[in-house]
């Protein structure tokens, strides 16, 4: 009897412990959708912001920026042109604002480099006939399957930051990245760097890596990567 009984518990404790699997499973998969969906919400929102740069927001920016500033700021921030390269003739603009900035310098063999071979991923934001930003990138093949965009130097002049210059200058080069059919877009920054770090971060791109003592002067960086497909 005891044993009989035993055993019709057991049976019972198993019954119970298969329904509480089907609830389990049923409430991960419930789980899983919604991030699933949350994730194409965000991709959605992401791509609607590089197909409308007008919709770009920086809190940061904006917090960052004196009350009293804020209108003037905003107009002299329409009065912002951004072109893409054209000739030599724009090179020591370009050279001159990047090695400000940079932590290692560039030989002008290094900026030719990048803008003879992709010029129409060069872009430059002027102030009537002054340039205040440039950003400079290529678009190549990682093995031979991946189309990769790569962000390889952004500068804008420091009397000018704070206006989302430097985030307008990105989707204008991840525009044509997307127009070219790219995959993904990549870039170091210095791990020390925050505004970089947010500015990147506010436009979708996430942590993808951490080289360490990746620059001369022995800082460590991080890769950043956008994924567009």
């Amino acid at each position: 009897m005891n044993n009989d009984n035993s055993d019709d518990v057991n049976i019972v404790i198993k019954h119970n412990d298969n329904n509480d699997d089907e609830q389990s499973s049923s409430t991960m998969a419930t789980m899983l959708t919604n991030e699933f969906d949350q994730i194409k919400i965000s991709n959605t929102s992401m791509m609607k912001l590089y197909e409308n740069p007008n919709n770009l927001h920086n809190d940061n920016d904006d917090d960052q920026l004196p009350e009293s500033n804020s209108s003037s700021s905003s107009s002299q921030s329409s009065s912002i042109e951004y072109i893409c390269y054209k000739n030599e003739t724009q090179m020591p603009d370009i050279m001159r604002l990047i090695q400000k900035d940079l932590s290692e310098p560039y030989s002008i063999y290094t900026y030719r480099y990048f803008i003879h071979n992709w010029p129409q991923l060069c872009f430059l934001a002027m102030d009537q006939n002054v340039c205040i930003g440039a950003i400079v990138c290529k678009l190549d093949y990682k093995k031979r399957k991946i189309l990769r965009g790569y962000i390889a130097m952004l500068a804008v002049d420091e009397r000018y930051r704070k206006r989302k210059i430097g985030s307008n200058l990105v989707l204008k080069a991840i525009n044509v990245m997307i127009e070219l059919n790219a995959d993904e877009v990549v870039l170091e920054t210095e791990v020390t760097n925050r505004p970089a770090l947010m500015l990147y971060e506010n436009l979708g791109f996430i942590r993808d890596k951490r080289l360490f003592r990746y620059y001369l002067n022995g800082v460590d960086a991080l890769r950043l990567k956008l994924w567009l497909k």
